[in-house]
């Protein structure tokens, strides 16, 4: 099913999305630190962005054509992204480098989470979806790879992430700061922040708070969390889009989205309103993961029991890929009361359906942030050159 015809982006809308491509050794954005020098939209959605580098060779290069692609490709109406270099002068390389000891300055990171850390708020218009299980699993996926992976649970009131994922115990504390519960899975890590690890939060009794004090809540979660390092931030997110889906926009321009959605048509609409939403909050939608797909029993026989084709309607329907397809398998019930998710078994179509997405993850819709040095030089020299910030 082809995509709607949509007409191309506004240079609002293109510069709106490229203040998502964040350089990873300065921390800021592309816009801001004065890099994008010029915007070309064409007709038939063509867009041309021309980014300024602090050297012609410079190895974050590839990276942030990669990123830039990734996010003013997700606007609807762009039918191709072509990037272009160009070199900074020595004033621009100043101005630049002053800038960003400002902001290290007088704005410092409200977060302790690494510019390089990729961040995937996993989202769906409506309950009973599987983002936590969507969530959970992919996590353990991602660090059975060797990565270092966070798990945000921001359903504040229907938390349920330390169940599935096993992590029993208190978040604890390092003067100011929560420090995450930690699991090692095969070679990597899951660091894990919950309302369900917090004091006497208890799975069955209601947590009665308005709006603004979830987003708080989540707030508090992002700036007051010693992180450490760490490859990938998921965000369990509630569902709906309300106060937390909003501040989720303006604390972490960064996140990137997934869409999950059953096969039936009506969880497709749901969805497609949290894709909406995301972009209107200028987060870029990565894709499309359909979840509940056909069962198959023992006997090979296949049953579409929730309906079929909902995910590639969708993905068509906003214009971005369908990354996954998990069946529905007992197994994942199962594993999210025992506390070991499906994706730790050793085979089975489950297993393979969430294996596939993490590397669909890591080599295509979110690839990991490579770190160079050539703006990290620059800024010691320049910093030389300035002398000290004042007092």
């Amino acid at each position: 099913m082809p995509a709607p015809s949509v007409p191309a982006p506004t240079e609002d809308a293109v510069r709106g999305a490229l203040a998502g491509v964040i350089d990873p050794e300065l921390g800021d954005n592309v816009v801001d630190l004065g890099m994008v020098r010029r915007i070309e939209i064409a007709p038939d959605g063509g867009v041309d962005v021309t980014v300024a580098l602090t050297t012609a060779g410079c190895p974050l290069r590839a990276q942030l054509m990669k990123d830039v692609k990734l996010r003013v490709g997700g606007l609807p109406g762009v039918s191709d992204v072509r990037v272009h270099f160009g070199e900074m002068t020595e004033e621009q390389k100043k101005s630049l480098m002053a800038r960003a000891r400002w902001k290290a300055r007088e704005n410092p990171p409200r977060t302790d989470i690494p510019p390089t850390t990729r961040i995937a708020a996993v989202a769906s218009g409506k309950g009973g979806v599987g983002k936590s299980s969507i969530t959970a699993n992919l996590a353990v996926q991602l660090a059975l790879r060797g990565l270092t992976v966070g798990v945000l649970d921001a359903d504040i009131g229907g938390f349920s992430i330390p169940r599935m994922l096993g992590v029993e115990g208190q978040l604890g504390a390092e003067g100011r700061k929560i420090v995450p519960l930690e699991k090692p899975v095969g070679d990597g890590r899951l660091k894990v922040v919950s309302m369900g690890s917090v004091g006497n939060a208890a799975e069955d009794q209601a947590i009665m708070w308005r709006g603004f004090m979830l987003n708080r809540a989540v707030q508090q979660f992002l700036e007051d969390v010693r992180w450490g390092d760490l490859d990938y931030l998921l965000i369990d997110m509630p569902p709906g889009t309300s106060d937390v889906q909003m501040g989720l926009a303006r604390m972490l321009p960064h996140t990137e989205v997934l869409i999950v959605t059953t096969p039936a048509l009506a969880a497709q609409k749901v969805a497609a309103r949290a894709a909406d939403m995301a972009r209107k909050g200028y987060l870029r939608v990565a894709g499309v993961i359909e979840n509940m797909s056909a069962f198959r029993c023992e006997h090979g026989q296949s049953y579409a029991l929730f309906g079929s084709g909902g995910g590639e309607r969708l993905a068509a329907e906003i214009g971005v890929p369908l990354l996954a397809t998990i069946p529905l398998d007992p197994s994942v019930a199962e594993g999210g009361d025992t506390g070991r998710p499906a994706s730790l078994a050793a085979h089975g179509p489950v297993v393979e359906a969430f294996a596939a997405l993490a590397e669909r993850i890591v080599t295509d819709a979110l690839p990991p942030v490579e770190m160079t040095s050539c703006t990290a030089r620059l800024f010691e020299s320049v910093e030389a050159a300035l002398g000290p910030a004042p007092a």
